[in-house]
């Protein structure tokens, strides 16, 4: 049999070990001394959310020199039910829907019919407009334009920074959910209402639809972003 892993007991004794306070590992970290009690405790019900928790259980187990996702995942299998990874893994495994050959052929034959209307329509006015007018040019579309900024782009100033990105809210489909640190490329995140949980909004600089916003740090923030700007949740 494999031998129980305390996931609050590993903490402590880690810390231990380093001869680190928890002031010390608060200013380190930026998370909360009794924060870091409560996951040494597994008292994981007085952070602000389940997010919270696997976030600052990975920051907080790196910072010790032990492996952040190893806590996360061990946090999964105890404290969390089989039902919360259900959608993701539904998502995917599904299939992309088949195109519909029959409206494609549709489609393809009523552009063919336009084309041949318009180059009727084009012969016509040259041969009866004389030699005074020039035929009618079609005009031709220009450039597609650019795609529109995501709704969402951070980038890593310094260090380490988790990062939770839900759609609409808390118990929406999960956009994104890692950790983006200094000379990682922005990370961009579309979508059209985004909830997000940010361990150490000092760290990062944000822009909302290519705007950059001001989010106030030296502590997590959880926000809602739209189109036009961001609120607390």
């Amino acid at each position: 049999m494999c031998a129980v892993f305390e996931i609050g007991t590993s903490l402590r004794e880690a810390r231990s070990r380093r001869q680190i306070g928890l002031p010390q590992a608060e200013q380190a970290t930026k998370i909360r001394a009794k924060y870091l009690r409560a996951l040494e405790d597994e008292r994981f019900d007085e952070l602000p959310s389940e997010t919270y928790v696997k976030g600052f259980l990975r920051t907080y187990a790196d910072y010790l020199g032990l492996d952040g996702q190893l806590y996360v995942d061990e946090f999964n299998s105890r404290f969390v039910s089989g039902e919360d990874h259900e959608p993701r893994v539904r998502r995917s495994a599904a299939r992309p829907p088949r195109r519909n050959r029959r409206a494609e052929t549709t489609i393809v034959l009523v552009a063919l019919g336009l084309i041949a209307v318009l180059t009727i329509v084009v012969i016509t006015a040259f041969k009866g407009g004389g030699n005074d007018k020039t035929p009618p040019v079609a005009k031709t579309s220009g450039s597609h334009a650019s795609p529109p900024a995501p709704l969402l782009e951070v980038t890593a100033l310094r260090g380490s920074t988790h990062l939770t990105v839900h759609t609409t809210s808390a118990s929406g489909s999960i956009k994104f959910d890692g950790t983006v640190q200094q000379g990682d490329p922005p990370k961009g995140i579309r979508g059209s209402k985004l909830w997000v949980a940010i361990s150490t909004p000092e760290n990062v600089r944000i822009r909302v639809r290519g705007t950059l916003v001001h989010v106030p740090g030296r502590q997590p923030r959880v926000i809602i972003v739209t189109p036009t700007g961001w609120r607390p949740a």
